[in-house]
């Protein structure tokens, strides 16, 4: 099984992105299986959010909290602690939106690309981002999803977003 945790404060969007990333993996392939949850404690934007994506070729029974990641996914800096290390697997990866470079992780300033495309979170970059350094999921499968998930008016935005990202890693 391959696992994300994403972390984000609330409004930031992390469980949409999760859900993205799962609807984008059984997108196109009946031998895919996802599930997304999120876990937070006080219903209120800007507390601390934990989103999970598992991904399988069988169905997904597990609803427990990601104890080992293969991507950990910080959508805001302030969340980054060197305590997450430890919740990474072997060969697994921490991505942080973050300006500034942080030891021992991918840092990308997804601030930036938000702002070019007028998105106030910065959840579809952080997909992007995941989906060009994994073999997850392609970008036409992530583009779907949004397609199939997010409300067409803001659409165009965030596949522009996340397409700039993906870019922008595979330089």
């Amino acid at each position: 099984m391959k696992e994300i945790l994403w972390l984000g404060r609330g409004g930031q969007g992390a469980f949409t992105a999760a859900k993205l990333f799962g609807a984008a993996y059984i997108t196109g392939n009946d031998a895919h299986y996802a599930l997304a949850f999120p876990s937070f404690g006080p219903e209120r934007r800007g507390a601390p959010v934990r989103a999970f994506t598992k991904l399988d070729e069988k169905p997904v029974l597990d609803r427990s909290q990601t104890e080992q990641a293969d991507f950990i996914v910080v959508l805001d800096d302030t969340l980054y602690t060197p305590a997450l290390q430890s919740l990474r697997k072997a060969g697994g990866r921490i991505l942080v939106n973050s300006k500034a470079p942080i030891p021992d992780t991918f840092t990308f300033d997804g601030e930036a690309v938000a702002a070019e495309y007028h998105l106030p979170t910065v959840n579809t970059v952080m997909l992007g981002i995941v989906s060009a350094l994994s073999d997850y999921i392609t970008e036409e499968q992530a583009v779907s999803a949004i397609e199939n998930y997010m409300p067409q008016k803001i659409q165009a935005r965030n596949i522009g977003a996340l397409k700039l990202a993906r870019e922008a890693v595979r330089k």
